[in-house]
């Protein structure tokens, strides 16, 4: 087993600890710092603001919204995409 570490900073190697992450090839293949990667995502001052809004967008009843709001197909969208192939075939004319 071989461990590369091209790119890497001298005080790195000299037992200083460094803020970046490291990604080591073995054989080969690439392994990233995934800890160090998480570490680095949650020191984002915008995360906790992320958090909340991602947390008031689960809550709203899913329900009460429109069906093209949420991402779903309505009949008359469906109709307008099939053509006159609706009800008949399952290949669309206006694909």
């Amino acid at each position: 087993m071989r461990l590369l570490f091209a790119g890497l900073p001298s005080t790195v190697l000299g037992g200083e600890a460094a803020s970046g992450c490291v990604d080591v090839n073995v054989d080969g293949y690439k392994a990233p710092d995934y800890e160090c990667l998480s570490q680095q995502m949650g020191n984002n001052p915008d995360a906790a603001k992320a958090a909340q809004k991602n947390l008031e967008a689960q809550k709203k009843s899913v329900d009460k919204q429109a069906p093209n709001q949420i991402g779903l197909s309505t009949p008359a969208a469906t109709h307008v995409r099939m053509g006159n192939t609706f009800g008949s075939s399952v290949k669309p004319q206006r694909p």
